[in-house]
């Protein structure tokens, strides 16, 4: 399981637009196994291609607006290519589609986006916020309309379990329905205080052994950290939830060998 912890850098954005490869290698000796991509920071692939593989690190995803997917998709899926990754995630919705009719566009859209991807051998996922859950769309919840596990619906689910939480849902029972169609998992945690806001992983209120134990038997490949703000430096923050998730990997894997 140590294998499969990943970091979103959008959790270093500031540290990556400073010195991009340099924080890679920070990552790389901290014992990460992958980062989760969002944007180059001005480098070419190839040339962060070539510090991830020194680095010891793979590519969990890539995280790429709806825009993107749609206008310049052979850019996006040559990008993946070279850095090792199949899985393109679409990190939200566009703010003027945060509506009925958005959401329906959004699911063309990303339905679109995967037929494509998919003769190239790419899947097209969607990562959640809280924010979904205010609109229905055909007597579902925007997200689960996004993601519907259904025949005619391209669209895999990278659920994020904080918002899950923050929304007012138990991230292990909504993820239920998922199985198979969940390639990568956003773990992030959350304080117990009346703030309920960003936490390090192991240091909040979330549950994370039933998310490691369901993702472990159905086909979770990368389970990707995500921290919005940190209030202490971001590289501290993200060594101390892989630590805590090193434990708790460690903990399970004995008891369930």
């Amino acid at each position: 399981m140590r294998r499969k912890f990943a970091v979103q850098l959008y959790t270093l954005r500031k540290e990556c637009e400073q010195d991009f490869p340099a924080t890679l290698r920070t990552l790389g000796e901290m014992g990460w196994a992958g980062v989760e991509t969002a944007g180059l920071h001005g480098h070419s692939a190839e040339e962060i291609a070539g510090v991830l593989e020194e680095s010891g690190l793979k590519t969990a995803g890539m995280h790429v607006s709806v825009e993107q997917l749609r206008s310049n998709a052979r850019h996006v899926m040559a990008e993946a290519r070279i850095l090792g990754t199949n899985r393109l995630i679409c990190p939200s919705v566009p703010h003027e589609w945060r509506n009925e009719e958005g959401y329906v566009r959004l699911r063309e859209e990303l339905n679109a986006a995967a037929a494509e991807a998919d003769v190239e051998g790419f899947t097209v996922s969607f990562h959640n916020h809280a924010f979904e859950f205010d609109t229905n769309v055909d007597g579902l919840d925007a997200l689960s309309y996004l993601i519907e596990p259904s025949a005619n619906n391209a669209v895999l689910a990278e659920i994020d379990v904080y918002w899950l939480t923050k929304a007012g849902y138990e991230p292990a029972a909504f993820i239920e329905r998922y199985g198979g169609r969940m390639p990568t998992m956003h773990l992030k945690d959350m304080t117990g205080d009346e703030r309920r806001t960003y936490a390090e992983i192991g240091n909040g209120i979330i549950d994370f052994e039933p998310l490691l134990l369901w993702g472990e038997l159905n086909g979770v490949e990368w389970y990707v950290v995500e921290q919005d703000l940190c209030e202490g430096k971001a590289l501290d923050s993200v060594r101390i939830s892989l630590g805590n998730l090193h434990a708790l990997s460690d903990r399970l894997q004995a008891r369930h060998p």
